[in-house]
């Protein structure tokens, strides 16, 4: 595949609908409870997102393909996620990001129902939301590395979405499950909006010693804060990933519609954009498509 012909995939974003049913006719996820939501600075996103509304701000960026991400800690809502990327993500859903129980001794078994069901052929990977752990070494515990490991033996991604003081615990596992493939969502929330580099800066860099990780250029406009933020108040973080995974080793995610809480899907493109335009022309279709192709075997991808 060269240059010319990548496709381009938005690695990260979501969709939900919620309890109870707003009565409008519109297609899309099963309705299910959504507390985080509840929080006062997230009622601009309290409402119904669909397949729909995303296809059409992607078409306006350009995006060919997107990874939809698991929400809800639900099996049933990953089952509902790949039925209906089946049914309704027409060509822009290549690939689903799911959530199983880790700790459960039959996760094998659970991964392997969710793949003989409707739209199976379409996980590409697990995450679970270690981020709200209270437990800052969740992903030490035997029963998680147990789970981990069979995520790797079903060929799924895992991604790491952790907060920057639970970086140690993830350098240490994916130092022990060298066989087993991790993507860091978000850039693990570094605190952009406060102006503060360290000590994630260099938890990064040790983690992307490891060759076995990748990380998504994504969250970020979130993490500046709601309002104010400009590309130059990125650039910092942005260039430390870069700089740390290579572009080879880096994805863009939208994580729509998270994002709208600091800025359109556009702007949020916009910003990639920008943060990457001194890369190369090849080293932009790796952020921008062939990253994600390769690291979640999405259709397109290269071996």
């Amino acid at each position: 595949m060269t240059p010319t012909d990548m496709i381009r995939i938005d690695a990260h974003h979501h969709v939900w609908r919620l309890l109870p049913p707003d009565g409008r006719a519109r297609t899309g996820p099963s309705p299910r409870a959504h507390a985080w939501l509840n929080a006062a600075d997230l009622a601009p996103i309290r409402r119904d997102f669909t397949l729909d509304d995303l296809a059409s701000v992607a078409a306006v960026a350009e995006v060919d393909r997107t990874v939809l991400v698991q929400v809800v800690p639900e099996v049933e809502e990953t089952a509902d996620f790949l039925s209906l990327s089946a049914d309704e993500g027409g060509d822009l859903v290549a690939g689903v990001v799911g959530w199983v129980d880790l700790t459960d001794p039959g996760v094998a078994d659970v991964l392997a129902a969710l793949r003989a069901g409707p739209g199976g052929d379409l996980l590409v990977g697990v995450r679970h939301l270690v981020q709200g752990e209270p437990d800052p070494r969740w992903l030490a515990r035997p029963d998680v590395r147990r789970g981990l490991r069979a995520v790797a033996e079903a060929g799924l991604a895992y991604d790491l979405l952790t907060l920057v003081h639970q970086l140690p615990a993830a350098i240490e596992t994916v130092r022990a499950l060298p066989g087993a493939t991790f993507v860091l969502d978000h850039l693990s929330k570094p605190p952009i909006a406060a102006g503060v580099r360290e000590p994630w800066a260099s938890h990064l860099r040790e983690l992307a010693a490891e060759p076995n990780v990748t990380c998504k250029l994504s969250g970020m406009v979130t993490e500046a804060g709601p309002t104010g933020w400009t590309v130059a108040d990125l650039r910092p973080y942005a260039d430390a990933a870069l700089d740390a995974f290579g572009p080879s080793r880096v994805m863009f995610g939208s994580d729509w519609p998270v994002c709208l809480l600091a800025g359109s899907y556009e702007e949020v493109v916009a910003a990639a954009e920008g943060l990457t335009a001194g890369l190369t022309r090849a080293e932009r279709d790796e952020v921008f498509g062939g990253t994600a192709a390769r690291v979640y075997r999405l259709p397109g991808g290269r071996p």
